[in-house]
Parts: C-alpha cells; sequence; structure tokens
C-alpha cells in the first residue's frame, strides 16, 4: 500500500488486519489503516466487503482518509471478505446480528484502541442502513460518533424501473431466494451479481425492507422509525450518483432520510450537472479512479468541520 499518515513513516502506517471475536466462534475482521486523527469505521454494503473501500495498489477511500490523517478501520460482516468462518449452508445469522452485536462489537472495539477521538462512520449501500438501524436502536452508541458520511444509502426502493424488475423483483427478490434455498446461502459472486455472498436471513431480511415493508425489524418486531424520531442522530452527509437508477437513486435517498429524521440540506448529488467530472453510479462513487480528485476533498472537508464543531 502507498498511502500513509503525513509525517508519519510508511512502515508504521502499513495496514494490518485485526479480528474482533463476536457470537459463537465468529471472528469479525478490520483492515485497519493506522492515522493520529479521529477514528473512522466503514462497513461495506450487500453481497460486498470491506474491499470496496480500498485496493491492493492503495487505492480508494481508506487510504485516501488515511493520507489525510484519519485512522480508519474497515469492517467485512460476519463472514465476508477475511471474517471467519466464511459463510457456508449452514451459517444462520443475518442482519438482525449485524445491527445488534457485530457493529456495537466493533464500535467497543475501536473504542477501546482509541478513547481519545470521537468516531466517524462511513458507509456504502446497505452498510449505512445497518449503521443507521444500530445506531436508533443501541442509542448508548450515538454519544461516541461525531458524524456520518454515507454513499448511496437507501432502505427501500420505490422508483420503478424495468432495471428494478429484472434485477431486484425478479433477481434479488425471486431467483436469489430460490438460489439461496438449493444452495444454502447466496453465492453472489459466482454468479456475477456482487463481489461477495450472503446468508439466506441476510436475503430474507433485506427483502422484507426493500419493498413496501416499514422499518421494522422482521425478527423482533423492533420499531426503527419509531425510534428515530426520539433519537437526536450525529450529524451526517448523505452522497449518491446522478448516474444511480436503482441501488442508490436519489429519490429512494431522500426517502430514508425522512425516515432518520435528516435534514434533506445534507444531501449531495454528485454528477456533471452539479460539478462532478462524471455522472456517477452505485459503486463508481467509490472507486472510480477520479473521485480522490473529485468529490472525495469534498466529503474530508465536511469531516474537517465536523471534527471542529465536535471539539469547541
Amino acid at each position: 500500500f502507498t498511502a500513509s499518515a503525513p509525517g508519519a513513516s510508511g512502515l508504521l502506517n502499513r495496514p494490518t488486519s485485526q479480528f474482533v471475536a463476536v457470537g459463537e466462534g465468529h471472528q469479525l475482521h478490520l483492515r485497519h489503516f493506522p492515522g493520529p486523527g479521529s477514528p473512522v469505521l466503514m462497513v461495506h454494503g450487500a453481497v460486498e466487503n470491506g474491499r470496496i473501500f480500498y485496493s491492493k495498489s492503495g487505492k480508494g477511500l481508506a487510504p485516501y482518509l488515511q493520507a489525510a490523517g484519519l485512522d480508519v478501520y474497515v469492517l467485512d460482516l460476519r463472514g465476508r471478505g477475511e471474517s471467519r468462518p466464511k459463510i457456508d449452508r449452514h451459517a444462520e445469522h443475518g442482519q438482525y446480528e449485524s445491527i445488534t452485536i457485530d457493529l456495537p462489537a466493533v464500535s467497543d472495539y475501536i473504542a477501546q484502541q482509541r478513547p481519545d477521538r470521537s468516531q466517524l462512520w462511513i458507509s456504502h449501500s446497505w452498510g449505512g442502513v445497518l449503521q443507521m438501524s444500530a445506531l436508533v436502536r443501541q442509542p448508548e452508541l450515538i454519544d461516541r460518533v461525531a458524524a456520518l458520511v454515507h454513499f448511496g444509502v437507501k432502505r427501500a426502493i420505490r422508483v420503478w424501473s424495468w432495471k428494478r424488475f429484472f434485477q431486484v423483483e425478479l433477481g434479488w427478490k425471486r431467483l436469489g431466494v430460490l438460489i439461496g434455498a438449493v444452495v444454502g446461502y447466496l453465492p453472489a459472486d459466482r454468479l456475477g451479481y456482487g463481489s461477495d455472498v450472503e446468508t439466506r436471513a441476510s436475503l430474507r431480511a433485506s427483502n422484507a425492507w426493500i419493498g413496501k415493508g416499514a422499518w421494522i425489524d422482521p425478527t423482533d418486531g423492533f420499531d426503527y422509525r419509531a425510534a428515530a424520531q426520539n433519537q437526536n442522530l450525529p450529524p451526517s452527509l448523505w452522497l449518491t450518483g446522478s448516474a444511480d437508477e436503482l441501488l442508490g437513486h436519489p429519490q429512494d435517498v431522500l426517502r430514508f432520510m425522512r425516515e432518520c429524521e435528516v435534514n434533506e440540506d445534507s444531501f449531495v448529488l454528485v454528477g456533471k450537472a452539479t460539478g462532478a467530472k462524471h455522472n456517477y453510479g452505485h459503486n463508481d462513487l467509490i472507486v472510480h479512479r477520479d473521485a480522490p480528485a473529485d468529490h472525495f476533498p469534498r466529503v474530508l472537508a465536511w469531516i474537517r468541520e465536523q471534527e471542529e464543531d465536535n471539539n469547541e
């Protein structure tokens, strides 16, 4: 990796792998990009893993923020990426465990490593749904989070299109469920539908939320929408690409912001019409080679503002 925090040696700032024990024998993998600044927790979306935030050549949002001095921890959700054990047909965990066990455990771990600074939470896609759900369900976490940045985060997909019909209604909800029932999990990576796999429980739970279902936990009935109305959530910045026609459609992102009681002034549409070099889609909003020179500086500037406000 080439990125390092300003003023520090490259050796001391090389990324390392750390693990957090949760549940019965599970080890959550954190890729740590060390820096002297605020600790950052990055969470990926469905059928992905933490590698969406960094590459083998040292590029990506995680190295970018590390080079700016931030202390970055990239999570592989349970069974994904380098977390252990890998998801197989016997895996029974899903997003309920991510919300109620894993994210709090990882936040606790980071707080133990960096008790001196408040945390920044960053997400892509469904990772933001998990983060917001964890915060409103466990409000004790809110006190340690200074700010959040979400890329292409929506809960429900309400905007209608043929792309939604084929990819979501037929693919994710029907074919995905069928494959999950036969194989025991959804091998989205082998199907060319993503970079990793999903458990049947995660698939069922996300299906309950991406349609017309309310923001209510399908496992125990917890009402996240009602809880959000009674919480003072940290400041947040929500970005989505102008060419994101499905998984982070601007209208669906704004709809989720309203569910979270977030002011729409914190919404940023990234595209040529708003001064960007490209009309970004869902994943290239994070991984495009021009992102570090295009909208990442805006994100970093906003983070600096929140750090200053938090330290006053």
